[in-house]
Parts: structure tokens; sequence; C-alpha cells
């Protein structure tokens, strides 16, 4: 199978970020809702979340069918998997769901973008890392904006660790 070029691959992150974007949202303002007394302005804190929830498939459903994966549909399982698994773990341990869902949601595209000949797990495992680590950070500094940004943090995470290891595969074959 041919590599995936780079602008299909940044195309896949791009539209599947932008389906990100109000799952991530909503599940956040769901979260503030039950956190807050006043209700944080939502009506249902519940069918925000579940609203969220219910998206994330077809997040990775754009992200791996963009992206020309083999098996389209065991890769959304897998990254469904992994999503929930890690984003809850991490949520419990930061204590906030901003770097949970960054870091579940990247978990599921580690798997859910078509990885080349370049790409690792590992490369893309530190990408992911580090920006769930960067919301965290935001989070406790920057407070409510990082809201907004967070979708897309993890496929930009993912691609640029795929991009660094292109180049530094290149840089040891030449």
């Amino acid at each position: 199978m041919e590599p995936l070029s780079p602008q299909r691959k940044w195309r896949a992150i791009t539209l599947a970020s932008l389906l990100l974007a109000p799952a991530c949202w909503s599940m956040l303002a769901g979260f503030v809702a039950l956190a807050d007394d006043d209700g944080g302005g939502v009506g249902n804190p519940g069918a925000a979340i579940a609203f969220g929830i219910a998206l994330l498939p077809f997040v990775f459903i754009v992200l791996a069918f963009l992206s020309e994966q083999t098996n389209p549909a065991r890769a959304v399982l897998r990254a469904m998997g992994l999503c929930l698994l890690v984003g809850i773990i991490v949520s419990a341990l930061a204590a906030d769901a901003v770097s949970g869902l960054v870091a579940g949601v990247g978990a599921g595209g580690i798997v859910g973008l078509r990885a080349d000949d370049a790409h690792t797990w590992r490369t893309r495992a530190i990408g992911v890392a580090v920006a769930a680590v960067y919301a965290f950070v935001l989070a406790r500094t920057a407070g409510g904006i990082v809201l907004l940004a967070a979708p897309v943090f993890p496929f930009t995470a993912i691609g640029v660790a795929d991009h660094l290891a292109e180049r530094r595969l290149s840089r040891v074959s030449t």
C-alpha cells in the first residue's frame, strides 16, 4: 500500500477535528454544568454529555475512512475502546475533564489514523501525552479558554509526531 499523502492525512485530521469540536464542547459543557451549583446554563447536563459521546464514533469513522485504513471498522472499534479506557483513567488522575478528553481522543486517534512505515505507536503516544500535558497545564493556568482549543490538540499532535518521525527517517536514510 502506498504511503498516505500529507494532504490526505491532514484533510482527515482537519475534518475529524472539526467533528470533534462540537462533541468535545458538548461533553465539557455537561461536565461543567454537573460541577456547577447553578447548572452552568445547561438545562440537561446528561443529555449534553450523551450527545458528545454519541458523536465520538463518527469522529473516528471520519478519521479511519479518510486516512484510508485497511480495516476501518476494526480501527473505529479499537479507537473507541482506547478512547474510553485512556480518557477515564486520565480524567480521574488529572481531576479534570479536558486532559482526559485530549488523552482519550488522542489514544483513539493513534489507532484510528492510518500509520505508514515511518509511524510508530510510540512516537504517536508521546505526541498525545505532550498534548494532554499541555491541556492540563493550560486548564490550570489559562482557565476556561482551553475548552475552546482542546479539540485541536489530539489529532494535531499525532500528525506532528508522524511528520517528525518521517523527517527523522529521511535524515537517517540519506
